[in-house]
Formats: C-alpha cells, sequence, structure tokens
C-alpha cells in the first residue's frame, strides 16, 4: 500500500498522465470493484471523496464521467489502495471469477495465488488485441444443468471426445482443442502445494490454469475437470473453492468428474481388453495400472470410471488399495514437468514485446523470471526472441 507521505511527494504530472493513459471504464470498474469489496455503497464513496452525491460514483462507475488526476490521487489516499490498483490495465479487479481446485491449502497462500494468476491471465487478455489477435465472439457450452443426471455428463463427455476427434487417447489432444477450437487459455504454472489448478471466467475470455509438476495423470484430469466448469459455468457456477477428489464432493463436482473420465477414457478402450470384474485382485491393480498409463490418465480415475460403466463392482473399486494405485505402480515418476504457461501465451508476449506495446522488464516482472531468462521462457515453447540491450 502506498503511504500519505509518498502520494505527497507524487508527482501530479505523472499522475495526470497515467489517468490520460488508461481508459474512463477502467478506472470507474476499479472503484466499483473495490466498492464492493469492502461493502461500502455509492453514498460511502462519494462521502469519502467529497462528492456531493451517489450519482456522481455511478456516473464514474459506468464509465460515463472521467476522473481527473485530482480525485485519481484522492481515491488513493482515501480508499487505501495503490494506484495501480486503479491504472493497471494487466490486473482483473472485479472481472475475474475463479474456481480453485485444491487440498488443504490457507486462505492466504490461495489469495496470494489467484493475484499471480490474475496478473498472467490479465496480461494475455490486455495484450492480445494489442498484437492483432481476438477472443472468440461465441463461447461453446454444454447443455447440463444442475438437474441433469450423472450420465447426462457421461454422455456429454463422450459426445465432446467424438466430436472433437480426440482419438484412442483423448489426454494427448486435449490442450490443443481447448486452445484452438475453444479459445480457452490454458496455463502450465508453478502452483503452490496443494493446489491442482483452476478455471477463471472472464467477460470475454475463459482460462484453466493446471499445476504442471502434478504428474501426467492427475494433470489430464484435472484439465478436463476444469473445461467442465468452462463450460457450464452460466447454469452452474462452480464454488470459489473446491477439494481436489476423484470421486465424491458436490453434485457439480461429481458431474464435473464424470465428465473428465468419460472425455479422457472412452468406453471403447476401457473394455477393450475383457471383463475386469471376473480378474483376481493382483491382476485387477495390474490391468488398471497399465490401462491408466497407457490413457495417460491415474488408476484411480481409471477404477472410478469402471464403476460408472458398470464394469466394475463399487465395493471391489473401494477394496483396491490406494497404495497400489499410487503413480500407476511405479515407484518413482521422473517425467519433466511441461514448460510454464503455454505457447499461445509465449507467442503473444513475444509480438507485444517486439511491437513495443510490453517493455522487456515488464514483460519478466509478470511472469516471474529475470529480463536475462525471458528468451529462454519463451524459447521453451519455440518461440525465438532476443533482449534488446
Amino acid at each position: 500500500m502506498i503511504c500519505i507521505k509518498v502520494l505527497q511527494i507524487e508527482n501530479s504530472k505523472i499522475l495526470e498522465n497515467r489517468a490520460a493513459n488508461v481508459t474512463r471504464d477502467l478506472i470507474g470498474s476499479r472503484i466499483k470493484a473495490f466498492r464492493q469489496a469492502r461493502g461500502l455503497s455509492q453514498d460511502d464513496v462519494a462521502r469519502l471523496l467529497g462528492f456531493k452525491d451517489r450519482q456522481t460514483v455511478s456516473t464514474i462507475e459506468t464509465g460515463t464521467r472521467r476522473v481527473s488526476a485530482q480525485e485519481l490521487l484522492l481515491a488513493v489516499e482515501k480508499l487505501g489502495a495503490p494506484i495501480e490498483y486503479f491504472t493497471d490495465p494487466f490486473r482483473l479487479e472485479g472481472e475475474a471469477r475463479f474456481s480453485w481446485r485444491q487440498s488443504g491449502v490457507p486462505r492466504e497462500q490461495l489469495e496470494e495465488h489467484e493475484t499471480c494468476a490474475s496478473r498472467w491471465i490479465g496480461a494475455y487478455r490486455t495484450l492480445m488485441p494489442r498484437v492483432g489477435r481476438k477472443t472468440r465472439l461465441v463461447r461453446p457450452s454444454l447443455g447440463l444443468t444442475k438437474r441433469s443426471r450423472y450420465e447426462d455428463a457421461i454422455d456429454a463427455g463422450e459426445r465432446f471426445a467424438a466430436e472433437f476427434e480426440l482419438g484412442a487417447v483423448p489426454a494427448e489432444h486435449l490442450v490443443e482443442v481447448m486452445e484452438d477450437a475453444l479459445g480457452i487459455l490454458v496455463l502450465m504454472v508453478d502452483a503452490e502445494a496443494g493446489i491442482s489448478g483452476a478455471a477463471c471466467r472472464l467477460p470475454d475470455l475463459d482460462a484453466v490454469l493446471i499445476a504442471r509438476h502434478e504428474i501426467a495423470g492427475r494433470r489430464h484430469v484435472d484439465l478436463a475437470h476444469e473445461l467442465f466448469h468452462i463450460l457450464t459455468w452460466e447454469a452452474m457456477p462452480p464454488k470459489h473453492v473446491e477439494e481436489a477428489v476423484e470421486s465424491g464432493g458436490g453434485r457439480v463436482e461429481q458431474m464435473a468428474n464424470n465428465f473428465a473420465a468419460a472425455v479422457l477414457m472412452p468406453s471403447a478402450e476401457v473394455v477393450r481388453s475383457g471383463s475386469w470384474e471376473k480378474l483376481d485382485p493382483d491382476a485387477l491393480v495390474a490391468r488398471l495400472n497399465l490401462v491408466a498409463s497407457v490413457l495417460q490418465v491415474t488408476s484411480s480415475a481409471l477404477r472410478w470410471r469402471l464403476v460408472a460403466l458398470g464394469e466394475l463392482p463399487a465395493k471391489r473399486a473401494q477394496e483396491i488399495p490406494e497404495a497400489a494405485l499410487r503413480n500407476n505402480g511405479r515407484m518413482e515418476v521422473k517425467s519433466a514437468p511441461p514448460p510454464l504457461f503455454s505457447k499461445p501465451f509465449a507467442e503473444v508476449l513475444k509480438m507485444a514485446l517486439e511491437q513495443g506495446r510490453v517493455s522487456a522488464r515488464r514483460a519478466a516482472e509478470l511472469v516471474d523470471v529475470s529480463v536475462d531468462d525471458l528468451p529462454e521462457l519463451l524459447a521453451a515453447h519455440g518461440v525465438d526472441y532476443e533482449v534488446e540491450l
């Protein structure tokens, strides 16, 4: 937070330039977001800023009235927020809705990670149009509601895999379909321990974040799970925080798990090897681990898919020791994680750098690397960029 002393010596010309370089809609929406987050009424803000009535605040929030440099300075002082809160276009204050898939993460850590995620998504959303790329005009959705059956979610998952031709191993192509066919931003990120992933809804963009250091099978299940939330957000908005479980949970979470399982584990591939129910315990575990590895999912997720398909009784699935399924039966998992962020993200960042839309220093700050390491981050996605000294 900027202290009053610093505010008093802030050059008014700089503030004037900042106010002029951002749209009135942006500042107004940020004032509204701050007000709502603090539980303040428009009358409260009017009194704090010395306006004659709430109508003035209303016209500022809707973008009808511009905020002067002096009023912006007063807002920073009286509302107790840094000036970047009101003027930084890369922030998502009051716009983004997140749903986190996590397990036992303290609220403070989750909020801190959400701030970082907002910065990454906000940078991409802001820079896209500046470099000539556009978000999708029409958003895809699934025709499901909270009253839909679990069988409906399974059917939707199977149809999704078929219509987008995900093939025998859908996990290999899901990210590509989400990015290219659906216009969803997918980011592989370094997440706090316990965070599996998140879905983010913006007025003009959808995004999914996945913890890249999770094992591959869990990453894929999380990805398909978050895809369900993106495709059903308006009909059944997910909670801000959900427990990362492969079975159980609330109704919407169970539907998401069923959809994800159907997308990633085609019934034809799952039942191809014959009857599962007749296998003895050791043979069942061995086949679970083998088929799950081929499909690039977790063995635990596969067993519940078998239950849903009627191929395995729920009682037998529950009796399988978790330790036998851990890492799909392998002692160690040493596969390298995918590179940070994504190729579309890297491409937009490179174009913004080359076109002077963002400085190398600012870009490095956004992605939490040094300026010298920025080319390496982009090169990991096959995007060449040289920092100009």
